[in-house]
């Protein structure tokens, strides 16, 4: 009886979205396999044993229902504001950022987690919370709960400083704002205030080095020696693959080292050099089926808390892959943020891994109640 149980769930499964997550991951092992090739450690031995991890929390993930992440959500997100305290005061300090702590023998990154605690605490706002329900919309007004959950883990994150977290951090949080039923009115004020946030951020919050990075990025070539290195680089490694690559381990901006940050930030750059036109193409369209299918997921969950969490999971693919490749091809910043389930990282896969058990659990329980 229970094996018929369990085979009757694993029947009701998203398998479109499981193939391609594990498709995603496999390219991402091999790839990292030659963008680390002269390494003094096995980065993609030790980044398949997080997708193992990874994959395992998946499975505890779909034993719970989803819906008790509701009662989870503010303990969860004052955790993942303890953490990104504590890494202020103990964090570990790697090339002037403090964005690790030292757990026993691994590091880790707690503003990969906060991600996570914002998308579900959102979700059960907007779930629970009746103003909006009641009139039908959110006026400006009603959201200063919902943006104050919102700038805490982003002012926090930018402390340590991580300009490129915090980005993507508040740009999950806002494509989530925007399907919550907000006037278009009250939406264009609440981009006008971001605005002049962001010039008020440029004149008192940002960095020397990150203020850098956005003028290097309208003009590299001024910096080709300094800060715009890294992206001039990188456009000529994606730009050296032409149509169809130079081949797994053969390429030359990789292996000679000229290409720097190759396992995390720019790793799409290597895939790109030695997989050409075709493999760029064909890598973004998985990572379009991931998002489709994660929009999938949040159209037809079976209740409004399951669908904002499935929006806000896909969310955090898409503007992970969207900033990423942008800033690598050279239409976008360098900023720092990681290619999901491809960059090396064992916080980033873990929380990857997370949000894809997220989106399997909501889709699941869909034919279950």
């Amino acid at each position: 009886m229970a094996l018929g149980m369990t085979e009757k769930k694993l029947d009701h499964l998203h398998w479109p979205l499981v193939l391609c997550t594990l498709i995603i991951c496999s390219l991402g092992v091999w790839n990292l396999a030659s963008a680390t090739k002269n390494a003094p450690i096995v980065m993609a031995l030790v980044q398949f044993r997080w997708m193992i991890v990874g994959a395992v929390a998946v499975g505890v993930l779909l034993a719970i229902d989803y819906r008790w992440l509701q009662t989870l959500a503010w303990p969860g997100y004052l955790t993942a504001l303890g953490l990104l305290a504590g890494v202020a005061f103990f964090g570990k300090k790697v090339l002037g950022a403090r964005r690790w702590l030292q757990l026993g023998g691994m590091q880790v990154q707690p503003s990969e987690f906060v991600k996570l605690a914002v998308i579900v605490i959102l979700a059960r706002w907007f779930t629970r919370d009746e103003t909006g329900a009641r009139k039908g919309y959110y006026g400006l007004f009603d959201l200063w709960r919902p943006f104050l959950l919102i700038v805490i883990p982003v002012a926090l994150v930018m402390k340590q400083p991580d300009l490129g977290t915090a980005l993507v951090t508040f740009a999950i949080a806002m494509t989530m704002v925007m399907f919550a039923k907000v006037k278009w009115r009250d939406l264009i004020i609440m981009f006008s205030i971001g605005a002049f946030g962001s010039v008020m951020a440029w004149k008192r919050f940002l960095k020397d080095y990150q203020k850098q990075r956005v003028l290097t990025f309208l003009n590299p070539e001024a910096y080709a020696k300094g800060a715009g290195y890294h992206a001039i680089q990188s456009v000529i490694a994606v730009g050296s693959g032409q149509w169809s690559g130079k081949g797994w381990g053969e390429g030359t901006q990789n292996q000679l080292a000229f290409l720097p940050e190759q396992h995390t930030d720019f790793i799409f750059s290597v895939w790109a050099e030695e997989h050409g036109f075709m493999g760029g193409v064909m890598l973004i369209a998985l990572y379009a089926f991931l998002v489709l299918a994660a929009l999938d997921v949040a159209a037809n969950a079976r209740d409004k808390f399951g669908s904002f969490l499935a929006l806000g999971i896909s969310a955090l693919f898409f503007w992970h892959a969207f900033i990423n490749i942008g800033m690598v091809t050279g239409v976008m910043p360098v900023v720092g943020v990681p290619l999901p389930l491809f960059s090396y990282g064992g916080s980033s896969v873990v929380a990857d891994m997370l949000g894809i058990g997220i989106l399997l659990n909501v889709s699941l329980r869909r034919f279950m109640f």
